[in-house]
Parts: C-alpha cells; structure tokens; sequence
C-alpha cells in the first residue's frame, strides 16, 4: 500500500516533493508529483466541475480518479484516504469519451441561473 501524505499551504511551492499532494484551500488547487515515478506534477484544481476534496482530520481523498492522459505514462489512479489505488489505463476512445462526459458537465453546472 502506498500512502500519499498532505501539505496544506497557501501557495503551492515552486518544487514539489515525492509522495506529498500540496493542498491550497485558498486558490482551490491541489498539486503532486504523478504516482508513477515520471516526475510531472499533477494538477487538480478544486470545483464542482473538477475535483472535490475530502479530509476527515488525518488522510486526503479526491474525486473522481486521476487520469493523466496528456502525460506519456498515462497513470491512473485513485488518492482516497491518502492511499493510492492504481486503475486501469484508458485507451483513446475511452479518453475521449471522458473528456466529452466532463466537457458536458461544465456546460450544465454554468448554464445554472444563479440569484
């Protein structure tokens, strides 16, 4: 089991550390190193539309599961409760379809009236 721990900051650093997802509540992103050793930082920006975030006062979850499709590895995964749970990798058509499923997401959740 691999276990990612957490960093709550105001701004993110400038160079991020192995195993730690970098939390700022006050920008509503969440920034790590990809699980699978190639080194590109992850971003997960924390919204409606993206991610959510969870802390039960010890461990981090987010939701949905990382995809990192623009990245040559590819990885897949979940972070919850500070454990990293490796997926399946998506093949294009399967990308593609989530990319569209999220595009149409944003687009119901930003035609909402708001008074």
């Amino acid at each position: 089991m691999v276990i990612m721990k957490h960093e709550f900051v105001e701004v993110i650093p400038s160079s991020t550390g192995e195993g730690t997802i970098y939390i700022s509540i006050k920008y509503s992103t969440a920034v790590h190193k990809c699980v699978c050793g190639c080194g590109n930082e992850v971003v997960t920006p924390i919204s409606p539309t993206d991610w959510s975030l969870k802390f039960n006062g010890e461990s981090i979850s987010l939701h949905p599961s990382i995809g990192n499709w623009s990245f040559k590895c590819k990885s897949h995964y979940w972070i919850r409760e500070g454990e990293i749970i490796h997926c399946s990798t998506w093949d294009k058509k399967k990308i593609n379809r989530g990319r569209k499923k999220d595009r149409k997401k944003k687009r119901k959740f930003f035609k909402r009236k708001w008074f």
